[in-house]
């Protein structure tokens, strides 16, 4: 009887992380992957994957940072076991989650986004639209700090590359 109150309990605490921190979830994931439904697929197998881990998620210090590295570890694994080289057009992006001063831009970037490696789209969307810390995003991607500093100069250049070069200044006015 205790054991099936304290998985009630559980199963209840769990329901309210995932009910609070989901939205956050598929945004990150829209922001890495691109592509509406691969997104809404990574937040749900993320949250199978706290939830089998669950009695361990809820003693982390930090359950957001835990959940975060979570999701990144499936969008690359996901990335890492596609068997072809298809890649989602993005055609029509999903109605805007937040407005923004200049909806262009946004688009380009996420446009360029797209085109980058999963590694360097990581490391970008986790230290620049997250506004996490070298440090949070080293834990977070499996990575020493100074290879995030390292990562985040050159996924920034590719980044630069790829918008070209009125895009790039258009983006460092903003």
């Amino acid at each position: 009887m205790i054991r099936r109150t304290r998985r009630a309990e559980e199963a209840a605490e769990f329901e309210s992380f995932a009910y609070s921190r989901g939205q956050r979830l598929f945004r990150t994931a829209l922001l890495l992957c691109g592509d509406w439904h691969l997104a809404e697929d990574l937040t749900q197998v993320t949250l199978a994957k706290l939830y089998a881990s669950w009695p361990k998620v809820r003693r982390a210090e930090n359950q957001d940072a835990y959940a975060r590295s979570a999701l990144v570890r499936s969008y690359l694994s996901h990335r890492r076991l596609r068997r072809t080289g298809e890649r989602p057009a993005l055609g029509d992006l999903p109605e805007g989650a937040v407005p923004e001063d200049d909806p262009a831009l946004r688009v380009t970037l996420l446009t360029a986004l797209a085109e980058l490696p999963p590694r360097d789209r990581a490391v970008l969307v986790l230290r620049y639209w997250e506004d996490r810390s070298t440090e949070e995003t080293a834990t977070e991607l499996g990575l020493s700090a100074g290879a995030v500093r390292a990562q985040s100069l050159r996924a920034l250049g590719r980044l630069r590359a790829v918008l070209g070069p009125e895009a790039a200044e258009q983006l460092t006015r903003s």
